[in-house]
């Protein structure tokens, strides 16, 4: 990964460089002009480093909780169906797939207007109104009585929590430089693998301890306290911060809008969204959706049906993959930057994700702990590439459309998640094994990694 500092020391010295052997310096020198520019430069090159160190110590775990928060109430709807909500609510095998999906489903609908309100009103405000709405929804989870409001609310939470994304991307894209932006969107992201690693012991030892009405209760309840923090420590853009002077959001807007020039202009989102590349990575991100969100939703479900097993020991081993899904997204995310790759590092996860999945069919249940195993592998090379895919959006698209092309793309995971959350379970259930569910997720991922190829292949 590029270090900031070292990367912006080099641009100093270059440009003192070229300042120094350049005519106009000799035209200038005796006016004391040249004392006066390198005074300037080097000005800049202060005022940058400090809103570097600005940047990523006020706004990063603020995004990065906000997101944690968003997929703490997403989540932990698998462990309420292992932990007895379906025996309570009298919910079956394919009803409980739909209600898994459901999500998804708002999800899919509402992603592209909540982008376009957030890019051209207030991703500030949009995120404040979600955080309540989806803490208030996940909360009214825990009190329900009948299968037809859960139904609404699992929908509703959807519709809510699809405008966070995107209008997280549009917000680090108005703080952070291109250089900078995977590993500001990395961090983002992961707030998902950290999330529900310790959910997963969290609401494990709740629902033992509680019962699921009150874990959803008491894990709901979070978001709406920290819509008021989020209110008060952002903004939307760095023109409107007052911890910075008006010399250095002078100098970050102008770094930020140089970097656009280098980029072919699509004049409307009709356009952007028409583009080869822009269709053929919703169809990719459509299919690694699959993957992970029906591996998400139903890993509880999985580790609880082994022998033996129990919801807090559910909870502990469910936690694993995602341990080392932190290890992947950090090391690819490095080396991605590091090497200025990203295709490398995003279809070979894929395959290794296909190819553990299909290693877990091939064990079978009577090798509980090597189909665990392997598992543990497809979690952790499935979550690896988010960084560098996200990576490649905002480098083959302007900024006036970046926004919305991510938002179609998520919207059409979505659409994938959808479809892995009600399947999987539709086919655990059916088949009364998880094999044919492994091997969908298997065949899923085997296309996005091969789709990813011919996309970014495309894109340059």
């Amino acid at each position: 990964m590029l270090n900031f500092n070292h990367y912006s020391l080099f641009t100093i010295h270059y440009s003192l460089f070229t300042f120094h052997h350049s005519p106009r310096l000799n035209s200038v020198q005796s006016g004391g002009h040249s004392l006066l520019t390198i005074r300037n430069i080097r000005r800049k090159f202060m005022i940058t480093t400090t809103i570097a160190k600005q940047r990523w110590i006020r706004l990063i775990p603020i995004a990065f909780i906000t997101y944690s928060l968003a997929y703490l109430d997403r989540a932990n709807f698998g462990f309420a169906t292992a932990g007895g909500m379906a025996e309570d609510l009298k919910i079956t095998a394919a009803m409980s797939s739909l209600l898994s999906s459901l999500f998804f489903l708002g999800y899919f609908f509402f992603q592209i207007p909540g982008a376009l309100y957030a890019a051209k009103k207030s991703a500030k405000k949009l995120i404040f109104w979600s955080l309540i709405f989806w803490g208030a929804l996940a909360m009214g989870t825990g009190m329900v009585s009948n299968i037809s409001l859960l139904i609404v609310i699992r929908f509703m939470l959807g519709v809510v929590e699809s405008a966070v994304m995107p209008a997280m991307i549009i917000f680090l894209s108005r703080w952070f430089t291109k250089s900078e932006r995977s590993r500001a969107n990395t961090f983002l992201i992961l707030g998902n693998p950290v999330t529900i690693l310790w959910m997963s012991v969290l609401s494990g030892y709740l629902v033992e301890s509680v019962g699921w009405r009150w874990m959803f209760i008491i894990e709901g309840a979070p978001a709406i306290i920290w819509a008021f923090f989020w209110w008060r420590l952002i903004e939307d853009k760095p023109g409107q911060a007052k911890w910075l002077t008006t010399e250095e959001k002078d100098a970050l807007e102008e770094q930020l809008q140089l970097e656009q020039q280098n980029i072919k202009p699509v004049r409307n989102y009709g356009e952007a969204f028409r583009l080869k590349v822009v269709i053929l990575l919703c169809l990719q991100y459509a299919l690694w959706s699959i993957g992970v969100y029906g591996f998400v939703m139903w890993l509880p479900s999985i580790i609880n049906a082994a022998p033996d097993s129990n919801i807090v020991t559910t909870g502990w081993l469910s936690s694993v993959p995602y341990l080392l899904a932190i290890i992947a997204m950090l090391g690819a995310s490095y080396f991605s930057d590091k090497m200025l790759k990203r295709k490398a590092f995003v279809w070979p996860f894929l395959l290794v994700g296909a190819i553990a999945f299909y290693g877990s069919y091939l064990a079978g249940t009577d090798n509980f702990w090597l189909s665990f195993v392997l598992l543990v592998i497809a979690g952790g090379a499935m979550y690896a590439p988010y960084g560098p895919f996200f990576a490649i959006i905002t480098e083959v698209l302007p900024k006036n459309v970046s926004a919305g092309a991510i938002a179609l793309i998520n919207s059409f995971g979505a659409l994938g998640s959808f479809i892995g959350a009600y399947f999987v379970g539709y086919l655990n259930g059916t088949t009364g094994g998880f094999g044919a569910s492994y091997i969908f997720m298997s065949g899923s991922l085997l296309l996005s990694a091969i789709i990813t190829m011919v996309a970014v292949k495309d894109a340059k």
